[in-house]
């Protein structure tokens, strides 16, 4: 059954009231903090209607409701807007994220920053190898049959390996093996270039081909096959915040789940380009996460995105204001991306 707008506004009015006093909310309440324009009476049966369709519950014997799950997914769908950032929140934001020095320090910042502003727990995913291009190669002398190989993407990403040569290199030939690699490799997104590796062995001449065989199998390794992903977590404090109602009562579940990196990744790195996406109570796939909810978006230069950001906390959560948070943070470090 679909509700009509007057049932729309009580549910409204019960999620803001909910979440911002943390107490159940009654139909008194409602009438004297919002102008819905009715009874009492006629607020006490919409809600009674509400409560009948599961979009709110009494939690105990009082008169107050809370909202379900159910409730919040269609609060959050039918949010006209989403609140926007104050001048002053924007200005914060590119103040703390301008000063950073390098892909590490955009990521703690970032993590940061979307723990102070939300007041939740922040997720943020290091830009991921998989969607990266490679933007240098580096080979540096360690000695004369060591090299240090560092690949340097586009995204910030730096990976660094050793490669132990079969025989001393003259400090020429790495010169050379330098610039062919760079020649044949750089602006190739990583997972499309083993076929150019390979080539680079094909095409060496027979005294390189030793040399260029031994950096093809590390620049392998470090280009496709090690495409290990990076989380950074912050304000897991914040968790603590909450009425007893939250998280039904226990952090311990949500605490465990936070633990596990595979679990973060799943919650944050499985984003589509523009979209944020609002998972909410029993939505989470993860049996542990089904007491909290989830805003996520992913965020890289322009149109391409290379990670993934968001926050978990409480379903009594402030949706407008997260949700345009998130965005925000994520515009913020895709410009800082791009322009450099």
């Amino acid at each position: 059954m679909g509700l009509d707008d007057r049932k729309l506004a009580v549910l409204r009015a019960i999620v803001e009231d909910y979440v911002a006093t943390q107490e159940p909310v009654g139909s008194r309440a409602l009438v004297e903090r919002h102008q819905l324009g009715v009874s009492p009476a006629t607020v006490r049966n919409d809600m009674a209607v509400l409560e009948e369709e599961g979009y709110i519950r009494q939690p105990h014997t009082s008169a107050g409701r809370v909202p379900t799950d159910r409730g919040y997914r269609l609060f959050v769908d039918r949010l006209s807007r989403v609140k926007p950032l104050s001048p002053a929140e924007r200005r914060a934001i590119e103040r703390f994220l301008v000063g950073a020095v390098d892909l590490d320090d955009v990521v703690h910042r970032t993590v940061r920053l979307l723990a102070q502003l939300t007041r939740q727990v922040a997720v943020v995913q290091y830009p991921s190898l998989a969607r990266s291009s490679v933007r240098h190669l580096e080979l540096v002398p360690i000695s004369t049959t060591r090299l240090m190989l560092v690949m340097i993407a586009d995204t910030g990403r730096v990976e660094q390996r050793l490669v132990e040569m079969p025989a001393p290199i003259p400090a020429d030939d790495v010169t050379d093996l330098r610039r062919v690699v760079n020649e044949k490799l750089v602006g190739t997104r990583l997972s499309d270039t083993p076929p150019l590796v390979q080539a680079l062995v094909d095409e060496a001449t027979p005294d390189r081909r030793a040399a260029m065989a031994t950096l093809a199998s590390v620049l392998l390794e470090t280009l496709v096959e090690r495409h290990e992903e990076r989380i950074a977590l912050a304000g897991t404090a914040n968790l603590t915040r909450g009425g007893l109602l939250d998280f039904q009562g226990s952090l311990r579940p949500i605490l465990e789940a936070l633990e596990e990196e595979v679990v973060l990744l799943k919650l944050i790195g499985e984003v589509e380009p523009s979209t944020t996406r609002v998972r909410i109570g029993d939505e989470n796939e993860i049996d542990n996460l089904r007491a909290a909810s989830v805003v996520s978006t992913g965020y890289g230069p322009g149109a391409t995105i290379v990670g993934g950001l968001g926050v978990l906390g409480p379903t009594r959560m402030d949706y407008p204001g997260t949700i345009a948070t998130v965005r925000a943070v994520a515009r913020y470090v895709g410009d800082l991306l791009a322009q450099n």
